[in-house]
């Protein structure tokens, strides 16, 4: 009798040890499967039997930023067998060059058009020709003002901006005066980044002033001699948001000229050479990264789902992170990051 009893609790023991591990496996989340590339042998081979064109207009050329973003795009023509062109004006400042280049591309008569707007309005016109054209758009980086871009592959630049608001708050003490450099105040990017800061700031730390706000149209030599003129019209002044990468570049080079490195908390945007050796040297506090060869790529892919007929989401999220000297060299950081 002892026996059989003893043989009952055991059994009944692995029966209640199987139960908890069945109940675990049934509450933990299947894994994450890989993302499925989209453009397959046969969506290549059908595209490139159909010649498709697409011309990719940037913001700019100059900043590395705007080269990686052209990796993407290039990539993503290799995987889906179309063929695309890559071009953007000298700078950031440039609508009317920009405007020109969008004319001469509808003027080619592409296939559909994949484009980052520097003034959210001024190519309203142009984009509604493409539209009585046929011609899909894809906006990138930059929305418009209008409906006509099917999607727009982006950072949510407001949240990222307002995470640089948190890290400048955090860094700072949570008091004093701060000040931004941005790109301009028509495109997208210039005018939701400045926002998400300064917006930020204002709903969460209430002992924090932001004292100015200057555009240097992302060019080096304008935005150091703003930056500048603000550290020595404030000089109680604790921290600076560069809220592009020519707007950074403009900011350490007025810290550096100045002589006042680690006097100032600065956070940047985006990447490159001068931005990733001042994090590591201990200039710069940190930066948003996005993640522009994503945006290249998801840019061209979303033209290539157009074109077959497919449904688009109005935004594609191509995600933000946060750097700094800690993670600069993490797997997760690392790929995200250009000189």
């Amino acid at each position: 009798m002892k026996t059989f009893t003893k043989l009952f609790l055991l059994m009944m023991s692995l029966l209640l040890v199987v139960g908890m591990v069945y109940a675990q496996e049934a509450t933990e989340e299947p894994a994450m499967e890989e993302e499925t590339p989209y453009c397959t042998e046969e969506v290549r081979e059908e595209m490139a039997a159909l010649d498709i064109y697409i011309p990719v207009i940037s913001k700019g050329f100059q900043h590395q930023f705007w080269q990686a973003v052209k990796a993407g795009a290039e990539k993503a023509a290799e995987d889906c067998g179309v063929t695309v062109t890559f071009e953007g004006p000298e700078t950031e400042a440039m609508v009317d060059k920009q405007m020109e280049m969008l004319q001469t591309a509808l003027d080619k008569q592409p296939d559909a058009l994949v484009f980052a707007a520097l003034d959210s309005k001024a190519a309203i016109p142009l984009l509604e020709r493409a539209q009585e054209e046929g011609i899909p758009v894809i906006a990138f980086d930059s929305g418009v003002d209008s409906d006509i871009p099917l999607t727009t592959a982006a950072t949510n630049n407001v949240a990222a901006a307002a995470m640089a608001a948190d890290k400048m708050a955090e860094l700072i003490g949570g008091a004093g005066e701060v000040a931004v450099i941005a790109h301009d105040q028509t495109s997208r990017t210039g005018i939701d980044r400045v926002a998400g800061f300064t917006e930020r700031i204002a709903e969460a730390y209430p002992d924090i002033t932001v004292v100015d706000v200057q555009y240097g149209a992302g060019d080096h030599l304008k935005s150091t001699d703003l930056a500048k003129a603000i550290i020595l019209a404030h000089p109680n002044l604790k921290g600076f948001f560069g809220a592009n990468e020519g707007s950074i570049i403009g900011v350490l080079n007025a810290v550096v000229e100045l002589g006042m490195e680690g006097d100032l908390v600065v956070i940047g945007y985006d990447s490159g050479k001068q931005q990733i050796d001042a994090i590591i040297s201990g200039i710069q506090a940190g930066a948003i990264t996005q993640d522009p060869i994503g945006i290249g790529y998801k840019s061209v892919e979303a033209a290539v789902k157009a074109l077959r007929g497919e449904e688009l989401d109005p935004e594609i999220d191509t995600g933000f992170h946060w750097y700094d000297a800690t993670n600069i060299d993490s797997e997760e950081i690392a790929p995200l990051l250009y000189e």
